[in-house]
């Protein structure tokens, strides 16, 4: 076999054959005889180490040699953060407390609580610099008002997509309509005073569903989803699917003048002609409160979107703020001279804007209760609506005024002004957009209104965009976070304070329970053992073995007393008997 491998070597010049690899047979011993390592051995590693390896493709310059830049960099690290920023987003501090050497675990828990709550707060002051879009505003030319300038005139001059979002709707049989926008401000929900309800995709034109109720209307909303909606009729409160099909009828709610949804509640407030207010849980269909407020009719009504407290306007110009869990107003005040004709709220829950029959205008700051600026309209407002952003709308006939910063300066002149095809019933703000619908005698009308929708919106409470799934989970995610009636006050932030003068009383009745001040003698801290008998059962148990003697100890002391008091007790009923037993000199006379 040597020679055959011989032969073959020999002859690889000429037929170019390659070299069999090497066998365990051809071992060759080195000079000092060890036998450990073969000459084809060391030629095959040999040949491993000067083979060329597969390197990665360097980037090769004109000169046909790998470029190395050598520059430094000019910003080196993360992008800085401005500190404005970082402070708006400030988190809780980290944690000062001492921490015994040997909870390590908790010591490392801790850390990456800290790093997250840091990186948290660096995300979203970063993401804060992506969202540079704010609320342009309506400007003139010079010595031009504004409130000059008319929706075609806007419409022309802005593009086409929101040239769109101005158009009218001739619908003069069944007027006048009241109308409300969704939650995204993606959905138009229209109700003619006559039985017409119609639900309108107003940005694409698609028409959801249309439907008469043959009886007169009073109110329209949406509930939680646009696929739901409420309409006050005539005699009793109804509930409709987008196909226009009845869901319910709740009998009730009976002389149903206004409606409010209350998104976070999942709670449809109702203000009737009899003067109640009911509350409806849309989740389970079940009347949550109904209060009789003794005010009469019920026909101007709003809800504060800080608090959800409902706001309502009486004949006598008084507004009273209402809670479910309240058979009394929360606040009573007295407003205008002459009844109440509107009332709204802006979305800090700062600043009420009423109007009322004696021709005022009044705006009150919400915290103090006390009014801040009073407007004279000479034909006085109907219906008022506030946007996002601030701005005021007043309807007065068929002209439909806005106003800007009526409660930071005196206002003289409004921002726009617009004269409709008849007199307007309802106005109302779409959410994010710079939309303001009018419902009117002849229909409905889309006003455009620079400056008075919210730029950035939030895409977990309220995404205009969002697909059919997302909205599923949205709505499963918002059943779940629901907040109970029984929650909704003026001050929603009194629910993570504590009551201290509460909590002493309580602590008091629990020392005069138990005896002795569970909360006076020091915690007992076990000592740290090894070999694992420090774990956290072995921890809790030996706490729990000191807890129970404590506790016998007193235990025994209270028996101890109470069988000493006992003791006593006999014993002088037993000198009272003694004493009762022995005769007296007048004993003889007792029968």
């Amino acid at each position: 076999m040597a020679s055959r491998a011989t032969d073959t070597t020999k002859g690889s010049h000429v037929g170019k054959t390659k070299k069999p690899p090497a066998r365990y047979w051809h071992e060759k011993k080195d000079e000092n005889g060890d036998g450990k390592q073969t000459a084809d051995a060391d030629t095959q590693t040999q040949k491993r180490e000067t083979s060329p390896k597969k390197r990665k493709k360097q980037n090769i310059n004109g000169r046909g040699k790998p470029f190395k830049s050598r520059k430094r960099d000019t910003f080196p690290g993360p992008a800085t953060i401005p500190e404005a920023k970082l402070r708006k987003f400030t988190r809780k501090g980290k944690t000062k407390e001492k921490i015994n050497k040997h909870h390590f675990k908790l010591k490392e828990v801790i850390a990456r609580s800290d790093e997250a709550s840091e990186m948290a707060q660096k995300q979203a002051a970063r993401f804060d610099l992506l969202l540079p879009e704010e609320a342009g505003f309506l400007e003139g030319d010079d010595d031009e008002d504004t409130c000059t300038i008319s929706q075609q005139d806007i419409a022309d001059a802005v593009d086409i997509t929101s040239g769109t979002k101005h158009f009218d709707l001739n619908l003069s049989q069944f007027g006048p309509y009241h109308l409300d926008y969704s939650k995204t401000g993606r959905h138009l929900l229209l109700g003619g005073r006559r039985g017409h309800v119609a639900c309108v995709d107003w940005q694409s034109k698609q028409l959801t569903c249309e439907i008469n109720v043959m009886e007169s209307i009073n109110d329209v909303r949406w509930l939680h989803t646009e696929h739901m909606f409420a309409v006050a009729q005539k005699k009793w409160l109804y509930i409709y699917d987008s196909n226009g099909i009845e869901l319910h009828c709740i009998r009730k709610f009976n002389d149903v003048l206004r409606m409010q949804f209350l998104p976070y509640h999942f709670l449809l407030a109702t203000a009737s002609a009899t003067g109640f207010l009911q509350y409806l849980d849309v989740c389970v269909g079940k009347e949550v409160a109904a209060i009789c407020t003794k005010k009469g009719r019920l026909d101007v009504m709003c809800q504060n979107p800080y608090n959800a407290v409902i706001h309502l306007g009486h004949h006598n110009g008084t507004v009273s703020l209402w809670s479910p869990s309240q058979k009394e107003p929360l606040v009573k005040m007295l407003c205008h001279q002459a009844g109440v004709r509107s009332v709204a709220v802006d979305k800090t829950g700062t600043y009420m804007v009423t109007s009322g029959m004696d021709k005022k205008l009044k705006v009150f700051d919400v915290r103090t209760f006390q009014p801040l600026k009073s407007y004279f309209l000479p034909a006085g407002a109907s219906c008022l609506s506030l946007s996002q952003r601030g701005l005021l709308s007043a309807a007065t006939g068929d002209v439909v005024q806005v106003y800007r910063d009526v409660w930071s300066s005196p206002v003289k002149k409004p921002y726009m002004a617009h004269r409709s095809r008849a007199a307007a019933c309802e106005l109302r703000f779409c959410p994010f957009e710079d939309v303001l619908g009018v419902g009117h005698g002849q229909g409905f009308t889309s006003m455009l209104v620079p400056g008075a929708g919210e730029p950035n919106f939030d895409g977990l409470d309220s995404n205009p965009y969002r697909s059919a799934k997302q909205r599923q989970e949205w709505e499963v995610k918002a059943l779940l976070e629901k907040i109970q009636p029984e929650l909704i006050s003026l001050d929603p932030t009194h629910l993570g304070k504590v009551d201290l003068g509460t909590f002493q009383q309580r602590h008091q009745d629990r020392v005069q329970a138990l005896g002795f001040d569970p909360l006076a003698k020091e915690k007992f801290v076990p000592r740290y053992k090894k070999k694992g008998r420090s774990s956290t059962g072995n921890v809790e148990r030996r706490k729990r073995q000191v807890a129970n003697m404590d506790k016998r100890d007193v235990i025994v002391k209270s028996m101890e007393d109470k069988t000493k008091l006992e003791r006593e007790r006999k014993a002088k009923e037993k000198k009272q008997a003694a004493i009762a037993g022995q005769k007296s000199a007048l004993g003889r006379f007792q029968k």
